[in-house]
């Protein structure tokens, strides 16, 4: 339940009373501030409450966005203002200073204006000029600027052509009237649906319908979180039709892909669409996305090794799923490290920039990243018309080229900038790290006050992984020489992280660990060449890289890593190299199989379980990504 106070004397013809109920709000009267004082006291503390001035005119979308969005605390634009719990003390307080007039707050003060919020708007996004433009002041307008003096934020969303007016008398009002009726909001409800940036097949062959299902999901009552649950659903039956390795099977499962992708947008668009953002949905839509791909790649596998041919493509699996991840460490990596940096600049950048006004360079540069869009697209197609093998082929390809081409880019950029990173973001690379008990242990020893080279991080992770790799390679199967390899990793990996991670470069410490311990598992079970070892060295990577998902999502909630015991009861990126080699050097035959599995089995349960709690009961707040397509 939410409230609505509407301040101030009614006034005649249309009120704004009638669009808050339509948004659901409970609506009471003020006359002034006292009376705005004594009715925030007798709301509930854990309800939502907006002040709004009965001479509001405007558009109810532009009433939506300022009133209920569930992302921010606080948020108002001209006329109308609203606070959640959190921000409530703070709204109490500015209510009560405005019933109480001192010198230093008098009540005529003109309230602190936003560029978004001069009114009325003209029907083409400009602002209205001439006398009409300045409206009398309005106590939720005041009450807002003394929020932002107070250092609490208030949100002020971007209103394009809506209109959101105080109009001062009746000729404003006509015309403020007039610019609403010249907008039609629904249709710009619907724009605002769609991200402002996504990828060419996202943009041209997806959002142009699948906004009007989020419409026609959100006007039937269902919920985000619903329709993401029915994407997953529709990509796990299309990676079970996959699976029976038969030619319709893949046509089937090419089109249920291509479905669960439209509903993958869909309901983006509908969190957009009707303002149902929740730190529930921002999980599920983080994770089911990885779910759902890697599972359709575990179902391309079983259908090679049942079709007629019976080929064995799990390596070429296990390696795209290993690729893939290693590309959203590589973007999740490099984003933390600069996500506060000051001094941030770069002649690549500034390159990057002036590219984007090129048309055609905007679209090439989208596409060659291989985005999810893409991606998806070209794998449904290669799903239907050709075999899992050549999909897989195709995929590693792409996605090779695309990851060569986003590291090298950044890598340039990284180089030729002046950037400052903070300490936070020195602690985001330190946990997407996920070092164990033996890292931190090295990382404790003298070394760690030395002056070390300004790569020398992601250089000593470059020479552990080489290290490791080598021994992989040089080792037969059953040798003790991958696990002195993981030792060496492991102390170099500790050596790497012994100081904050503040270099140029230091973003690429957390992939080379990731690749290290994929790579790792993938090897070793390629080489076992024991009858299901990969299928299980699958669900060991898929379990461990989940977890490193799951810790990307909380550090972009701003609730840190998941907790210390639960990173040192895995064992680190480097516990899990060591205790994996040493199966391999240990176990030969089934028994190899067996370990992989049960160690997969555990690592899941471990992380899965307590992430399923935290997410479902922290109360972080919603992270939804509105720059872009993820990789």
């Amino acid at each position: 339940m939410s409230t609505a106070i509407v301040t101030g004397p009614p006034v005649v013809g249309p009120s704004v009373v009638d669009d808050l109920r339509t948004l659901g709000f409970d609506v009471r009267q003020a006359a002034d501030a006292a009376e705005v004082a004594r009715e925030l006291a007798a709301i509930p503390a854990h309800q939502r409450v907006a002040l709004v001035d009965a001479r509001f005119a405007g558009h109810l979308h532009a009433l939506r966005l300022a009133l209920t969005d569930p992302r921010f605390p606080a948020a108002a634009v001209t006329g109308a203002l609203t606070a959640q719990p959190e921000a409530r003390a703070a709204l109490v307080r500015a209510a009560h200073a405005r019933a109480i007039p001192t010198r230093t707050a008098p009540t005529d003060a003109p309230p602190a204006r936003h560029p978004s919020d001069v009114a009325p708007a003209q029907a083409d996004g400009s602002a209205a000029s001439g006398p009409d433009a300045a409206t009398a002041a309005n106590l939720p307008d005041l009450i807002a600027a003394d929020l932002a003096a107070a250092d609490v934020p208030v949100h002020r969303p971007e209103l394009g052509v809506l209109v959101a007016a105080v109009p001062a008398d009746e000729t404003a009002r006509t015309r403020a009237r007039a610019a609403v009726a010249a907008v039609d909001d629904e249709k710009v409800r619907l724009r605002g649906a769609v991200k402002a940036r996504d990828g060419f097949v996202t943009t041209f062959l997806v959002s142009p319908y699948s906004r009007y299902i989020a419409r026609w999901c959100a006007r039937r009552g269902l919920t985000p979180n619903q329709v993401t649950t029915a994407s997953l659903l529709t990509a796990l039956i299309a990676a079970g039709c996959a699976a029976t390795g038969t030619r319709p099977g893949f046509v089937a499962a090419g089109v249920l892909l291509i479905a669960s992708f439209v509903l993958d947008c869909t309901d983006g668009q509908l969190a957009r669409y009707s303002l149902q953002y929740s730190t529930l949905g921002a999980w599920l839509d983080a994770t089911f996305d990885r779910a759902k791909e890697y599972a359709y790649y575990a179902g391309l596998a079983i259908g090679a090794a049942r079709g007629g041919g019976s080929d064995d493509v799990w390596t070429l699996a296990l390696a795209a799923m290993v690729l893939q991840t290693c590309r959203h460490v590589v973007d999740f990596s490099f984003n933390e490290a600069n996500h506060d940096a000051t001094g941030n600049n770069s002649p690549t950048a500034a390159l990057s920039d002036r590219l984007n006004t090129v048309g055609w360079t905007v679209w090439a540069r989208r596409m060659v990243v291989l985005p999810i869009g893409e991606r998806w697209a070209m794998i449904a197609v290669l799903t239907a018309l050709t075999t899992p093998r050549i999909t897989f082929y195709a995929l590693l390809v792409g996605c090779a080229l695309a990851a060569c081409y986003t590291t090298a880019g950044r890598v340039l950029r990284s180089l030729s900038r002046t950037a400052v990173r903070t300490d936070r973001a020195a602690a985001a690379l330190a946990q997407l790290a996920d070092s164990g008990p033996l890292a931190e242990a090295v990382g404790r020893g003298p070394w760690r006050r030395a002056t070390l080279l300004p790569f020398a991080a992601p250089l000593l992770a470059a020479v552990g992984t080489a290290v490791l790799v080598g021994s992989l390679w040089v080792g037969e199967p059953g040798t003790w020489w991958p696990v002195l390899g993981g030792a060496v990793y492991a102390f170099c990996a500790g050596l790497a992280v012994a100081q904050p991670l503040k270099g140029a470069l230091d973003w690429l410490v957390p992939p080379l660990f990731r690749a290290a311990e994929y790579v790792t598992i993938l090897v070793l079970a390629a080489r076992s060449e024991v009858n299901g070892a990969l299928p299980a060295a699958f669900g060991l990577v898929s379990a461990v890289a989940y977890h490193h998902y799951d810790t990307v999502y909380r550090i972009r909630g701003g609730t840190g890593a998941p907790p210390a015991w639960l990173v040192r009861m895995t064992g680190g990126h480097e516990g899990r190299v060591l205790v994996v080699t040493v199966i391999a050097a240990l176990l030969h035959g089934t028994g190899f199989t067996i370990a992989l599995t049960a160690l997969a089995v555990a690592l899941a349960l471990a992380v899965l379980i307590e992430s399923i709690r935290f997410w479902v009961s922290s109360g972080a707040p919603a992270v939804h990504d509105e720059s872009g397509e993820p990789a």
